[in-house]
């Protein structure tokens, strides 16, 4: 093990090196770039060539990561959290559609969505560390869906542990509403922000940049701009391999980037892989970047694939980090470039190097219906317009050269309206969305404005 993994620094250089406690803790470095391992550690082959017991193999891939900054123990008892919540033995089942076709299914967990893989670990995880440092923390998270219903889920009740959820109003479906509005959690404020996920996302950074509100308790996120989500996701790509058997090619629904860059981290580690595809939806500013090399910004469109509905991915920062061989000066440069124009073009160097990382895929709201057709009409199955929109990319991919894995990133009843209008009929809803019932909301509206978000977060936490 590379000692230096378990040390992380900033995309953007001039934050001080840390540890995984207070990486995890902090969520953005202080600078506003995201931490970053000093050195990717190297995992052992038999991670993936041995028996696909989920926690052994989170297990390996993790540790390097945590080293000595939690309590002894501690990622075992977090693993041991994260495994009874699911329904399957696997964790993170592959299934096979036809000959070089298949789906990872990521849904099996206590809100029927990939983000408790992660997000279920980052709580235990985070009452680990805060245990051992007596602190209280309180975390904010934009969601364009999925996230904010993990987060309440996880964090819901925690004693040391207040949860902001910023989601943009009515651009989420009405189950991943419920999920976050239902939970009665006294330490937990839901915000309902009038705006797109970008503004909301936009709005957490500023938050976690704001002096005042840091003066009264630390503050952190668990979007997937902290570090220790996106590690979390690492371990379902390696468990993939060791059920296949062979190297793949992997293609990732993606709206924040975080997903897709989890996989990437494990090839790093040195897990096999023919490579990544990023499916993005009608909302194609990653695609544009990595096809055209301009990254630029437009207005989020609502799609059926709500949770990728995102025109500025976070973790785009990372993957640029990694392709100027970890240059934070123009890592540095092309995000305050981004910020402040709104545009910025890749140079030919750097634009090879991130094509040489993912290729991209956009697939619009026809194709996407379509899709769903598709899957149920060819193999009986019923997908969410996420799987939908990563499974018309994965269609598109050569099996020459070996199989195609999609993510199958939701249950299709957390999205019954969209799959019913394709397929005539509801999706039989996954057990823990029956069991939502018609249990009453508390949620908050608020404009998209900092001020407006900084009045509410300050009302809420000064109430603790």
């Amino acid at each position: 093990m590379n000692i230096a993994s378990d040390r992380y620094v900033s995309t953007r250089g001039l934050s001080p090196e840390t540890d995984f406690s207070d990486a995890l803790l902090r969520g953005i470095a202080p600078d506003g770039g995201l931490y970053m391992p000093c050195a990717w550690p190297t995992l052992s082959p038999e991670a993936w060539s041995g028996e696909a017991d989920y926690k052994r193999i989170a297990l390996q891939a993790m540790s390097p990561f945590v080293g000595d900054a939690l309590p002894a123990g501690a990622l075992d008892r977090a693993l041991d959290r994260l495994t009874a919540g699911f329904d399957h033995p696997l964790v993170t089942p592959l299934v096979e559609l036809e000959p070089g076709l298949f789906v990872l299914e990521l849904f099996h967990g206590p809100t029927a969505a990939f983000k408790d893989l992660a997000m279920q670990l980052v709580a235990a995880l985070t009452d680990e560390a805060l245990s051992a440092s007596g602190e209280r923390l309180t975390i904010l998270t934009a969601t364009s869906g999925d996230t904010g219903a993990a987060a309440v889920r996880a964090f819901a009740g925690a004693k040391s542990v207040d949860l902001v959820v910023l989601h943009p109003l009515d651009r989420v479906s009405p189950i991943q509403r419920k999920q976050m509005t239902t939970v009665q959690a006294d330490n937990v404020l839901n915000l309902a922000v009038r705006g797109d996920f970008d503004d909301c996302q936009r709005l957490v950074k500023s938050l976690l940049a704001d002096e005042d509100l840091r003066s009264r308790g630390r503050l952190s996120s668990v979007n997937s701009i902290n570090w220790a989500r996106l590690a979390g996701q690492i371990p379902y790509y390696v468990s993939a391999t060791a059920q296949l058997g062979r190297a793949a090619t992997f293609v990732v629904p993606t709206g924040n980037f975080g997903d897709a860059f989890a996989g990437i981290a494990a090839t790093r580690m040195g897990l096999p892989s023919n490579g990544f595809v990023a499916a993005v939806n009608q909302n194609d500013a990653l695609a544009r970047a990595i096809n055209d090399g301009l990254y630029s910004r437009r207005a989020a469109v609502e799609s059926g694939s709500v949770s990728m509905d995102v025109q500025a991915p976070s973790n785009f920062e990372r993957l640029v980090f990694e392709a100027t061989g970890r240059d934070a000066e123009a890592t540095r440069a092309v995000f305050e470039t981004f910020a402040r124009d709104g545009a910025v073009a890749f140079d030919p160097a750097l634009l090879d190097a991130l094509r040489s990382e993912v290729s991209a895929v956009s697939i619009d709201e026809d194709e996407t219906r379509a899709e769903i057709a598709h899957a149920y009409q060819t193999w009986g199955r019923v997908v969410c317009p996420h799987t939908a929109v990563a499974l018309a990319a994965a269609r598109r991919q050569d099996r020459a050269k070996g199989p195609v894995v999609a993510l199958s990133t939701a249950h299709p009843s957390k999205f019954g309206a969209f799959v019913s209008d394709v397929l005539g009929f509801e999706p039989e809803p996954a057990n823990v969305i029956a069991a939502l019932g018609d249990q009453p909301e508390r949620l908050t509206v608020v404009e998209g404005t900092l001020e407006a978000t900084l009045d509410a977060v300050a009302a809420f936490s000064g109430r603790h």
